[in-house]
């Protein structure tokens, strides 16, 4: 098992290393990005972070930044932070944001000791509950969920292009999952040992994002105490996630530009010519060729990014996806929330089958999560998903009842692994019944 130790005071990391040394295998850090580079390189089970770090070490930002950036690569990751008495609240605040725990210095022994095998348990524990998922579900690629054949023929192509090193740019509207397509891409690949390191070009002020990309050098510009590097650098031998790329400003383009022709680059404020072979997967909800037209976007920067192309569908061109996707977090977040056996109501499931879906699966996925926090009974309703029962009018009954046929034959096929006889013996039907039910209903058979 490795632990990640992150602190600016050597005396400290030296202490920590002498204390778990015989234990575990350990691994230092005295900065953020040291900390990310070495998160990556070693994927640590643990880490303890302390929250003042360089060039700020008197003030947490840089620290909870790590936090936020290590959370960011992996969700999973488990974090301590080891604070002072006198920064328990900023601890705290590491916790709301994602830490396991935290620890006050000085640090009791024996006390981390004890939270690090509680930790290194439950993350044993999680690893063999995601690949009992992952072994156990028919229906999902890298941790996406569909078996629409549009999903299917995205599936395909994210094997085909993962095994090569050439630019993506993944199109599709938002919420339609264009960031796990890039992970899928990623893990898929060569570069699946290498970082996986994401951006979005318009969640950070223009006059920052060039710093951020690119790094700068100490003294660029006010505030710039140190020399720092850039995302193009950390995501080295892995893979750099730019998106929202649609937002990039005139002036970062043509640097990027530069960098995808030569692999090539220099800080912010530098003179050095610095090198990165790390891939870039660009993602945008924005008409790229509109923005050409008027100058919003360079050509030979769309060129550059689009030499291989992903259009990810919305959620109401999927098809029985957006049925089999609700029960999904609805168990999903019913054991989260210790709320076993929960059910839509038929009114939720017309509601759900009625709904466009704008803001896609993200939207979905917020509903149901929050409908149920929200429930007070174990039959989720359309109005716990705050949706209304379906489209103007009332539903006749061949719709309702063909809408329960449809539930219950997707209920069976799923239960089933997608086995005709044991399905249609469930419900108590003959197999040319229940074919003739798939086809009527317009259930795709895989």
């Amino acid at each position: 098992m490795t632990i990640l130790l992150v602190d600016d005071d050597e005396t400290i990391r030296t202490q920590m290393k002498w204390t778990l040394g015989r234990e575990y295998e350990i691994v230092m850090a005295e900065d953020r990005p040291g900390a990310l580079a070495a998160y990556h390189k070693h994927k640590p089970t643990v880490t303890l972070l302390d929250l003042g770090l360089p060039p700020q070490p008197n003030d947490p930002g840089e620290g909870l930044a790590t936090l936020s950036e290590i959370l960011q690569s992996n969700e999973a990751a488990k974090v301590i932070v080891v604070s002072g008495q006198a920064e328990k609240k900023n601890a705290l605040e590491a916790v709301g944001a994602g830490a396991y725990d935290f620890l006050c210095k000085p640090v009791d022994p024996d006390e981390v000791k004890l939270l690090l095998r509680r930790v290194s348990y439950l993350a044993g524990l999680e690893e063999e509950y995601r690949e009992l998922q992952r072994n156990s579900r028919v229906d999902t690629f890298e941790d996406m969920l569909g078996t629409s054949r549009q999903m299917q023929g995205v599936f395909a192509f994210i094997r085909k292009v993962a095994t090569t090193t050439a630019p993506v740019l993944l199109l599709g509207e938002s919420g339609t999952g264009k960031e796990m397509a890039a992970l899928a891409i990623h893990r898929r690949g060569a570069r699946k040992d290498g970082p996986f390191v994401p951006i979005n070009c318009n969640a950070i002020p223009e006059n920052l994002l060039e710093s951020e990309l690119f790094g700068h050098e100490k003294g660029a510009f006010t505030g710039a105490s140190a020399q720092r590097k850039g995302l193009v650098e950390t995501a080295a031998g892995g893979t750099l996630f730019l998106d929202e790329i649609g937002d990039l400003p005139p002036t970062i383009q043509v640097k990027l530009l530069r960098f995808l022709q030569e692999q090539r680059f220099q800080r912010v404020g530098g003179r050095q010519e610095l090198e990165s072979d790390a891939r870039v997967i660009a993602a945008t909800n924005a008409d790229l060729k509109e923005k050409i037209k008027t100058g919003a976007f360079r050509e030979d920067l769309y060129f550059r990014l689009a030499v291989v192309v992903i259009s990810l569908p919305p959620l109401r061109e999927r098809g029985d996806d957006t049925g089999l996707l609700a029960q999904e977090f609805l168990q999903r977040y019913g054991a989260q929330n210790g709320k076993k056996n929960l059910t839509f109501t038929p009114e939720a499931l017309r509601a759900i089958n009625c709904h466009r879906w704008p803001g896609n699966v993200r939207e979905l996925q917020n509903r149901v999560k929050r409908a149920v926090i929200m429930a007070d009974t174990r039959r989720i309703s359309a109005a716990d998903l705050e949706l209304t029962s379906g489209t103007s009018g009332t539903m006749t009954l061949k719709e309702a009842r063909e809408n329960l046929e449809k539930e219950m034959v997707q209920q069976a096929l799923k239960k089933h692994l997608g086995r005709i006889s044991s399905a249609a013996a469930e419900l108590g039907i003959s197999r040319p019944t229940f074919y003739e039910l798939m086809e009527k209903l317009g259930i795709e058979r895989e």
